[in-house]
């Protein structure tokens, strides 16, 4: 009898189990197949006067203006950024935030003023570095091949592989963990919007996320009002793979990053 009461009980635990897991398909962790993602990315250079320029990146919502002399000036979110012209096609690009180091950029132009190369480092609150290498054309409608100024465009990408770890957050929400030690990026999936942790309500940002389907959800970013950023994000039907689309208001062509679920 109490052999077949314990039987009854795992079949019962295994069916809870199991039901968790179904209701709950985003949970647990996940690494970049990178073989199957496509990275996007496209940015302005535009000159405003002598050895002055806006920098417009996608997704960001703000234009920077600065001088290129290789000093720390001020840029978006409370960040500085500086511009260090180490050759006519060759700047260096550092962004810091509370004088600390988060990003260095490493641009490169081709001998044909075609394309540029990005060498782009960042520096990881854990103290490691994650590096991608990215290659730019020039935008539709922008020939001129007059240096790094210019409106580019992502054709080439490669990048170290990461992963994310998808925990339940209050409820019926979800904590996004990032491989690097950043702070977790949590959602709430009412539909209703919520300024970014420790962000001043003042800076204009806020997220909603909401569900299309057991498997789908979708994440809206605005910045004064105006949406910058939506990010789909679906798990297959089999639960082994989820697909990350991020579409940017001044991009052209989304960001899809494909994911394998890891087992334990």
């Amino acid at each position: 009898m109490l052999r077949r009461t314990i039987q009854l009980l795992c079949f019962a635990c295994l069916i809870g189990a199991t039901s968790r897991a179904a209701d709950q398909p985003f949970i647990g962790k996940w690494k970049l197949n990178l073989s199957k993602s496509k990275l996007a990315d496209q940015m302005t250079i535009a000159p405003v006067g002598a050895n002055r320029y806006t920098l417009t990146f996608a997704g960001v919502g703000e234009t920077e203006t600065m001088v290129a002399d290789g000093s720390d000036q001020p840029g978006v979110q409370g960040s500085t950024i500086s511009i260090t012209v180490e050759a006519p096609g060759n700047w260096k690009i550092v962004r810091k935030r509370d004088g600390r180091t988060v990003l260095t950029a490493i641009w490169k132009l081709s001998g044909d003023g075609k394309a540029l190369t990005d060498t782009f480092i960042s520096n990881q609150p854990d103290g490691s570095t994650a590096r991608i290498d990215l290659v730019y054309k020039r935008a539709e409608g922008n020939a001129s091949n007059s240096g790094i100024p210019g409106s580019w465009e992502t054709t080439e990408e490669k990048a170290d592989p990461f992963e994310i770890e998808i925990r339940l957050y209050e409820g019926d929400g979800l904590s996004f963990i990032t491989s690097g030690g950043a702070p977790a990026n949590n959602v709430k999936l009412d539909g209703k919007e919520y300024p970014p942790a420790g962000a001043s309500p003042a800076a204009g940002s806020a997220t909603s996320a909401r569900r299309l389907g057991d498997h789908s959800i979708e994440v809206t970013k605005k910045l004064k009002g105006t949406i910058i950023e939506t990010r789909e994000i679906t798990v297959s039907p089999d639960l082994k793979t989820l697909t990350m689309t991020r579409r940017l208001s001044d991009q052209r062509l989304p960001t899809i990053l494909i994911f394998d679920r890891e087992h334990a």
